[in-house]
């Protein structure tokens, strides 16, 4: 079946991406929503370097700007996804949603509203076990924003690899923030996978911190030999 992908360029969606072209599914394009500041919904920092991630992945991508506000960036998703999906024939929308029943019965409604199936291969899966699946398939993960009690700046362009997994465990039981931040805790970005054909460089980064949250914002970036 020919599916589109809702596509962060975070460590979910990317995982998603890869769980469904593993099971056969014809990846028609990614699709990366950028919305106007903090969304409910979508990630925010540095969602335009999508389109390095997707050159890596060798797949076509599309980006749908909307506007701040809970009503108006889902009826900007609605009317921008509609005109996608008569251009490009994807018959299914695939994103990554993992424990968020607020994301996923919004996106579930916009499916529906538009006559397509939705995946979500991360469904309700067990957030310790999920990040260790990313990380042992291959996903290079780094923290782009953190948002929440415990992690502080330090941890901002960190590699959540093994060792830094058990740490942000031992955080999340101390401090009660989403191990896998679907609740906007922090936010990730990934520079290399198991189907990019080749890794990301970042060459130029720039940190904001404000107060007790801030973000690693991506300046300039390449594509290099894996």
């Amino acid at each position: 079946m020919r599916i589109a992908v809702l596509f962060s360029g975070g460590k979910d969606s990317n995982y998603a991406l890869w769980c469904l072209m593993q099971q056969g599914f014809e990846i028609t394009s990614l699709i990366t929503v950028i919305p106007k500041a903090y969304s409910y919904m979508f990630h925010y920092p540095n969602v335009e370097w999508t389109k390095l991630q997707a050159e890596a992945l060798n797949l076509p991508i599309n980006f749908i700007n909307v506007r701040e506000g809970k009503n108006e960036e889902l009826k900007d998703l609605l009317f921008q996804l509609r005109s996608l999906k008569e251009k490009l024939y994807f018959k299914g929308l695939g994103f990554g949603v993992v424990a968020s029943e607020y994301q996923k019965t919004k996106l579930e409604f916009i499916c529906e509203e538009l006559g397509l199936a939705s995946y979500t291969p991360l469904w309700m899966k067990n957030q310790k076990s999920l990040l260790k699946e990313e990380i042992d398939s291959g996903f290079e993960i780094i923290i782009t924003a953190c948002m929440a009690k415990g992690l502080n700046r330090k941890w901002l362009g960190k590699k959540i690899d093994e060792e830094n997994l058990q740490k942000l465990i031992i955080l999340s039981e101390k401090h009660g923030f989403n191990l896998i931040f679907e609740g906007g805790e922090a936010e990730t970005f990934i520079l290399d996978g198991p189907m990019f054909k080749k890794r990301i460089s970042i060459l130029e980064s720039e940190i904001e911190w404000m107060g007790d949250s801030g973000l690693l914002r991506i300046k300039k970036a390449k594509l290099v030999n894996k």
